[in-house]
């Protein structure tokens, strides 16, 4: 019997294969079964972790339980979900990018204006206009500088240490910022008030050490809280309420200074009205004596 050729083996191959084709197309449990190892070989492929899972459970369980799928939709932040008050800090941001320095004027007229108000009311005494109105130049004038100096403190100092950046820039800022702004606050409240230049230089020795002692436990968790997780467009309204407290504690100490001086000033000036009370009563007296002594002289004499 001769050898099969090439063409004749791979015609009877074709052939098997197409009889076999024909098999399983006719019986519809082979397809069945087909069908159930292949979708079963995908579901394993996929996900390893969902099959092991629903190992306990029946086969058509497995089947037709839906995979779930994680959400695409990122949840907001809880300041961004405060329906009014989102609102408005969007405002605040849209003109802070726009106009930064109209914005931070009126912040800082309206944090100093409350302060004031709030300071006074814890004096228990009358409202002073006057008063309020020496706040609102100092806040005005000191507006911009601050931002500025925010601002750099936002741009330096970042280094690949996000703890070591925090503590620089907690450390510039009490260094350099704390005792230059505390003393510029206390030195115009007294050069508006009409103080002299001695009576300003005493106010700022009485007030700017207890200051920036106090600071330190205050301003360091703040500054850290705000470059931590404040933007940099709301870092201003952050550190604005707090300020307002503060500000409140500077013209509450501001006050305690100027009526210290008032009670120095009034012992300064009885003890000496009395000196000179005493030196005029001994004026007096010795004025007396020589005319005493005259007259007491011709009596001798003539006796």
């Amino acid at each position: 019997m001769a050898a099969a050729t090439p063409l004749y083996r791979a015609l009877v191959r074709r052939k098997i294969q197409f009889f076999r084709w024909q098999r399983s197309r006719n019986n519809p449990t082979n397809q069945q079964q087909q069908k159930r190892s292949q979708s079963s070989h995908n579901h394993n492929s996929n996900s390893n972790s969902s099959s092991s899972s629903n190992s306990n459970k029946p086969g058509h369980a497995r089947e037709e339980d839906p995979v779930p799928v994680p959400s695409t939709v990122a949840a907001l932040p809880l300041w961004q979900r405060l329906g009014p008050l989102t609102r408005a800090a969007q405002a605040y941001a849209r003109s802070q990018r726009k106009r930064p320095y109209v914005t931070q004027v009126c912040t800082s007229l309206v944090i100093y204006l409350c302060a004031d108000i709030s300071a006074q009311r814890m004096n228990g005494k009358g409202y002073d206009p006057h008063r309020t109105v020496r706040s609102l130049i100092i806040g005005g004038l000191s507006s911009i500088p601050s931002y500025k100096w925010f601002v750099y403190l936002s741009h330096n100092f970042n280094y690949s240490s996000r703890i070591l950046s925090l503590l620089v820039k907690i450390g510039i800022n009490q260094a350099c910022f704390t005792p230059l702004f505390n003393t510029y606050f206390f030195a115009m409240q007294a050069l508006l008030v009409g103080d002299t230049l001695p009576e300003v230089w005493d106010r700022v020795r009485r007030t700017v050490p207890v200051s920036v002692v106090n600071s330190l436990k205050l301003w360091p968790a703040v500054t850290a809280f705000s470059f931590t997780f404040i933007p940099l467009e709301y870092r201003s309204v952050f550190a604005g309420t707090i300020a307002v407290g503060w500000q409140t504690y500077l013209a509450y100490l501001n006050r305690q200074a100027e009526e210290e001086e008032a009670r120095e000033k009034m012992a300064h000036l009885s003890s000496h009205a009395q000196a000179q009370a005493q030196a005029h009563a001994q004026d007096q007296a010795h004025q007396a004596l020589p005319e005493t002594i005259s007259d007491k002289i011709p009596k001798k004499a003539t006796a």
